[in-house]
């Protein structure tokens, strides 16, 4: 069962979230917030497999309620998911960088949205086809880092760098074991253990240092 927290101030926005989840047999909305300080409360206290919250939320924004969640060990199997109808850039990466776990907006498909959540309570992460080009064409437009960032990588194992390396082009865990021939267990292994010697807070992050290392090269090359 996946359990989900919802986070909107329009009450009726969450009403219709609540309705679409609860009628899966393997989704329960275990709470719902209307701003980000009532958001983190009930984090908290329920501790749900995901958050699913809008980013501008009153009181705490949904940014900063993705930051201090991602910040906090107690909360380390709660994962965050931006559902918005802004896809600003700026909202994107500021998302992004605080650790979220998957940026969707909210002309998404109801089949859509709860195929995304599955992903993400799998371990997955997962952004809007519509902001994915935007998250790629920003990272393979930024200068190479500098050697210490590059030298992060010296950290990881060649069968550790594969696995980033597939996470980085888009690849799912199950994908990631079937290309290394490995079972989808030792895939997540190999992607955690990456995650916490580049201290990257999520799946989405390590696109990013893959990008930025230069382990993947621009456009697929």
């Amino acid at each position: 069962m996946i359990r989900v927290l919802l986070a909107d101030d329009q009450p009726v926005l969450r009403g219709g979230l609540r309705a679409l989840l609860d009628a899966e047999d393997d989704v329960e909305v275990v709470a719902e917030a209307a701003d980000g300080a009532q958001a983190l409360r009930l984090v908290r206290q329920r501790l749900p497999d995901i958050l699913l919250t809008d980013v501008t939320l009153p009181a705490v924004d949904g940014i900063e309620v993705t930051r201090r969640i991602t910040a906090d060990p107690a909360l380390v199997r709660v994962r965050v998911v931006i559902l918005t109808g802004d896809g600003r850039d700026g909202h994107v990466f500021d998302a992004l960088r605080a650790g979220a776990a998957g940026f969707l907006l909210k002309d998404i498909a109801p089949t859509d949205l709860v195929h995304a959540l599955r992903v993400v309570a799998r371990g997955d992460a997962l952004l809007a086809p519509s902001v994915t080009h935007k998250v790629i064409s920003r990272l393979v437009a930024r200068p190479l880092p500098p050697p210490a960032r590059t030298g992060l990588l010296a950290e990881l194992t060649d069968r550790e760098r594969e696995a980033v390396a597939l996470v980085a082009r888009g690849l799912s865990t199950d994908q990631i074991a079937d290309r290394m021939v490995i079972s989808p267990l030792t895939a997540k292994s190999h992607i955690a253990r990456a995650r916490s010697k580049l201290r990257a807070r999520g799946r989405v992050h390590l696109v990013g240092l893959a990008y930025e290392s230069g382990l993947v090269p621009p456009h697929g090359g």
